[in-house]
């Protein structure tokens, strides 16, 4: 953590400010340290604050013990508050990012995500993408998995990003761009974001809020950290056709209990699955379509056709076998995994009072929105 940070950084609960002791430090980063506020505190260890409540918050007693704190904040309870669904997620991301650290980082992996972003924020190219990020004086961003697209963003936003993860991502993270001048790394819950509302001028979650209990509950508190005439995007699952609801369920009702290592040997078979019908390279063309299931007529790549309305098996060339297979994991491991109709989100952004947005269609399985804030 930084020390400007806590010019930016506020109580989760209350927005009030907080007090910073730094026990150890590295140059401008302090490496372990203490926020309080009130009777609140939040411990910073390895480089990242951890500004967590209720179930999610851990066990930090051994920090305690460690600085002597004992007598001034007390150690944490023993007994914890039933647990909710968020921390079966954050299990499944936590998992993911230590396998996964380098993921965004290769130049294979920049070449699709990059193009995949222009897709989603609706421009013509992955060219574009620097003048975009440009725009933003500030940057919050929710869920920021190995940090590849915090990279990016520093690099070309003259202000602050501020990435967000409630899982044990934010240490992937900090590992990869916390040496960045201009990178702050919290482990926070989306809900409860510990920032003051109308601050950033853009924020970015990207196939994160549907992972969260309530999806609109948590759309509608990263947009109001978004300062009036400031921009949002964030993408979202679609529900998905019958057959497609069907299978994702089926699944998921057996591959979500397991854990992580489990269930990565699962997935195998559908990874190989999607990677044998790509290279099949196959088509086929419709000419009616199937509208009950969602399948429309003309011309279908098989693989995208079963990946699409039947089962979700990604395979893409640029990823190596693991990469693929994690992709899956992300899919069917997750606890919280809700999918939205087009018509759902408008009327989201009805009752938030936006009228200047976009859907962009950058692919069947999601749904990418652009939004002004109003001034």
């Amino acid at each position: 953590m930084k020390r400007d940070a806590l010019t930016l950084l506020r109580d989760p609960v209350t927005m009030a400010p907080l007090e910073l002791e730094v026990f150890e430090a590295d140059g401008n980063e302090i490496i372990e340290g203490l926020l309080t506020c009130e009777t609140r505190w939040y411990p910073i260890t390895r480089g990242v604050p951890r500004l967590l409540t209720g179930d999610v918050r851990g066990d930090y007693s051994a920090f305690v013990e460690k600085h002597g704190l004992q007598d001034r904040l007390g150690f944490e309870p023993t007994s914890q508050p039933p647990a909710s669904s968020q921390v079966e997620t954050n299990k499944t991301f936590s998992d993911k990012w230590r396998r996964f650290k380098n993921y965004g980082f290769e130049a294979e992996h920049q070449k699709f995500l990059g193009g995949w972003f222009a897709k989603k924020f609706g421009l013509s190219s992955a060219d574009e993408l620097p003048g975009f990020y440009r725009q933003a004086e500030s940057v919050l961003e929710i869920g920021p998995g190995s940090g590849f697209n915090t990279r990016f963003m520093a690099e070309h936003c003259p202000g602050p990003v501020v990435s967000i993860d409630i899982s044990e991502a934010a240490d992937t993270t900090y590992g990869n761009v916390g040496s960045m001048p201009n990178t702050h790394v919290v482990q926070a819950d989306c809900n409860l974001i510990p920032c003051e509302d109308d601050t950033f001028d853009f924020a970015i979650a990207d196939g994160v809020l549907h992972h969260t209990p309530d999806t609109r509950k948590a759309t509608e508190a990263v947009y109001r950290k978004v300062r009036p005439g400031g921009r949002f995007f964030f993408y979202v699952y679609r529900q998905m056709g019958a057959a497609r609801q069907f299978c994702d369920q089926y699944l998921r009702k057996h591959l979500s209990p397991l854990d992580p290592e489990a269930c990565y040997q699962a997935c195998e078979g559908i990874t190989e699955m999607g990677r044998e019908l790509s290279r099949l390279n196959a088509t086929i063309t419709l000419e009616k379509g199937i509208p009950l299931l969602g399948i429309p007529p003309g011309e279908h790549n098989v693989q995208r056709l079963l990946y699409y309305n039947f089962l979700k098996c990604f395979w893409n060339d640029a990823f190596d076998w693991e990469t693929n297979n994690m992709v899956n994991f992300d899919w069917y491991h997750p606890h919280d995994a809700w999918q939205h109709t087009e018509d759902e989100v408008r009327g989201w952004l009805r009752d938030f009072g936006v009228t200047d947005y976009a859907i962009n269609d950058a692919n069947p399985n999601g749904i990418s929105v652009l939004l002004r804030k109003p001034d």
